[in-house]
């Protein structure tokens, strides 16, 4: 920004545009500040000047801290992330920084809480229902099981596992394009698996050669501790698990199974023993982890055991109105409408929304937690 331009703006004060901060500031106030922008026309925070326009200046611990603060906030405390500009600028022989916020391309941006802000003068105000509900409607609303990785290219797909699903999706296309009627490449692209010539994320992390390569942070954390305390030092076993959709689902139902007790059931010592808790809780939870969770943040699934317990932890809390009352009652609503059609074929998944009340109906006892807060949804089932 020319130093003219930034004069002449503390000169006029705050307005619709433009925010002043003397200094740094908690991650929700300029979350906040940042999604009223975004879900406006864009404008600037200066970092170093008061709200009476005198300007104080930043020392270096200042400087040091308010960068790392701003590209924190824009990546985990704003949905979906934005990308501000930084600069660093010297003005009367103190050091400012001008964080510049676009108008936001994906609108509507919330907080990581949920909540929505637009600007009004030099104020920001909570968008109202029916304001909220245009702004859905005139934006082009992306899910990030649709974003593309740049990166990517047809040669990281797995065509083999990619012909064996349109096989049981689509029998006529699965034919057509083994004899050269169709292009794989119209085929991936009109499922949404492939995009200007790149991988979409559910193209990657369904049949992906190697999906981590390119989504480092979406695999699974298995742990059974010794205890009953996650703080402790002691492990039993310990696994990362990664791999494409159908193999995270399997590893892990494998790590919870193998590490679960069976016990019989029957007086017939050679009967099968039956596992402590039912496979098909197992099953439904695991599948609602990966389907479900928010891939736009960069976390993994936790596998937990415990003597007295299993926890499942998903990043992300419900998505939109949902709540743990509603998906008790069978109400769906979709994060990720690309991997919810596709994990039909490759999972144990209906999609019907029904799996969490077959869960209830096998335990009634089995504990859901939306922690707003953290971010995150728990799973936990005691072990009896």
């Amino acid at each position: 920004m020319k130093l003219s331009t930034l004069v002449e703006k503390i000169s006029n004060g705050e307005d619709s545009y433009t925010q002043f901060k003397e200094t740094i500031i908690r991650p929700q106030s300029l979350a906040k500040e940042m999604v009223a922008f975004a879900n406006s026309e864009g404008g600037i925070i200066i970092f170093g000047v008061a709200d009476n326009k005198d300007i104080k200046g930043l020392n270096d611990e200042q400087l040091e801290k308010i960068r790392q603060l701003v590209a924190n906030v824009a990546n985990e405390n704003i949905r979906p992330p934005i990308y501000p500009l930084m600069e660093i600028v010297t003005l009367n022989g103190l050091t400012l920084i001008v964080i510049t916020i676009a108008k936001g391309a994906n609108k509507p941006y919330s907080t990581s809480s949920g909540e929505y802000y637009i600007k009004s003068g030099s104020e920001k105000k909570i968008i109202s229902t029916e304001a909220l509900k245009r702004l859905f409607f005139q934006s082009n609303v992306h899910y990030a099981d649709e974003e593309i990785l740049l990166n990517t290219s047809i040669k990281d797909l797995n065509t083999e596992l990619f012909y064996q699903f349109l096989e049981k999706e689509d029998l006529r296309i699965y034919e057509e394009l083994q004899n050269d009627l169709l292009s794989l490449t119209t085929v991936l692209e009109n499922r949404e698996l492939l995009r200007d010539e790149h991988l979409t994320l559910s193209g990657n992390l369904i049949f992906g050669k190697n999906p981590q390569r390119f989504n480092k942070s979406f695999y699974i954390d298995c742990v059974y501790f010794n205890g009953n305390d996650i703080t402790t030092n002691s492990f039993i076993s310990k696994e990362v698990i990664k791999g494409t959709f159908g193999e995270l689902y399997k590893q892990s139902l494998y790590f919870l199974k193998s590490h679960l007790i069976k016990k019989q059931v029957e007086a017939d010592f050679n009967t099968l023993g039956e596992l402590e808790i039912n496979e098909i809780i197992l099953s439904e939870i695991m599948v609602n982890a990966l389907v479900h969770r928010d891939y736009y943040i960069n976390s993994s699934i936790k596998v937990f055991i415990f003597e007295n317990r299993i926890e499942i932890i998903s990043p992300g809390k419900l998505t939109n109105s949902l709540t743990v009352e509603k998906i008790k009652s069978g109400i769906s609503i979709h994060r990720n409408p690309i991997l919810n059609s596709i994990s039909k074929y490759v999972l144990p998944y209906s999609g019907y929304g029904s799996g969490i009340k077959r869960v209830l109906k096998l335990n009634s006892e089995i504990e859901f937690i939306n922690d707003v807060e953290n971010e995150i949804f728990k799973v936990i089932i005691n072990r009896k």
